[in-house]
């Protein structure tokens, strides 16, 4: 047999860090929507509870502990936090920028990674991939103070409960962490591909913009008005000089756009795509594109089953 040592090099481990955030809102039928980013992630505790002794006596000694159901919860911490975050935080948005408190909060579903360090390579040994499901949000308090001369940002902070799920073969759990100093490097990028999505292609096609045959008596301020030439098929738009409808002269407006469009700065082979939010009316001499995407995954929470059947397979 061999004798025991203690902290040996390289032996000496220890963890740290949060970083990685990803949400995953559930919708009403119980499965979770794309992932996305959360930024400013500080801190996530996890806090499990339950498990409480009932000491059972006789014959004049301990006869039997028994052990009450575990519960898992927790608290996040962040600067800030995605707009998917505020359905899970009790927030509604009738309009763009306007959010109203006080509403239903959805359930959500959390990844996170934290660091594995040792003695000799720090906290590039390894991470932990953290899952946390079924789980709700609680109220929070937000305490806003004047901007002194030691100015501080807000930390936000949401305490959590949780509502496990099944896993085949074993009790329900709410949390599922996987170290990557264990697993196989090669599943361990497949379930990270799942989780954090993957590129696709993307590629830009100059958006054809929609006009409406304009038929008011005069013109709005602000508004730009084009006149057609050409024939159909390959009509030509041109902002017109008249500074009033003129008789004979048939009018057209620019259709604001119904989805997010680009405009192109930059030369070619560094192009730069920058986003025109829908809803924007086309500026009069701006080309403007669509961006297509194709192939790529999106964010997807992982089932029990799927990380289960991922790693046990030979």
């Amino acid at each position: 047999m061999a004798k025991l040592v203690w902290d040996q090099v390289g032996e000496r481990l220890y963890e740290t860090g949060t970083k990685k955030g990803v949400l995953f809102v559930q919708d009403a039928g119980g499965q979770y929507g794309t992932g996305v980013a959360w930024n400013g992630l500080t801190a996530v505790t996890e806090t499990p509870s339950g498990a409480e002794e009932t000491a059972l006596y006789a014959d004049d000694i301990k006869y039997l502990s028994l052990r009450s159901a575990e519960e898992f919860g927790g608290t996040i911490e962040a600067y800030t936090y995605p707009d998917e975050w505020g359905q899970c935080d009790g927030t509604a948005y009738p309009a763009t920028g306007v959010a109203l408190g006080q509403q239903t909060r959805k359930s959500f579903g959390l990844c996170f990674r934290t660091a594995l360090g040792n003695d000799t390579v720090g906290s590039d040994f390894g991470y932990k991939l953290h899952f946390v499901y079924g789980a709700t949000a609680s109220v929070s308090e937000r305490a806003y103070a004047t901007i002194n001369d030691s100015p501080e940002a807000i930390t936000f902070s949401w305490e959590f409960t949780t509502v496990p799920v099944e896993v085949e073969g074993y009790k329900p759990t709410a949390i599922i962490t996987v170290n990557s100093t264990k697993v196989d490097a090669a599943k361990l990028a497949t379930l990270e591909a799942y989780v954090y999505g993957t590129e696709g292609t993307v590629s830009y096609s100059v958006y054809t913009i929609a006009y409406t045959e304009f038929t008011g008596e005069s013109f709005v301020a602000n508004t730009t008005y084009y006149e057609r030439s050409g024939t159909a098929g390959s009509y030509v738009y041109t902002a017109t000089e008249d500074t009033s409808p003129q008789q004979g002269t048939t009018y057209y407006t620019a259709d604001a756009f119904t989805s997010t469009v680009y405009t192109r700065s930059g030369t070619e082979g560094s192009y730069v795509y920058t986003p025109v939010a829908a809803g924007t009316v086309p500026v009069a001499g701006t080309t403007y594109y669509t961006k297509e995407e194709t192939g790529g995954t999106n964010p997807t929470m992982p089932t029990p089953k799927y990380i289960m059947d991922l790693f046990s397979a030979s």
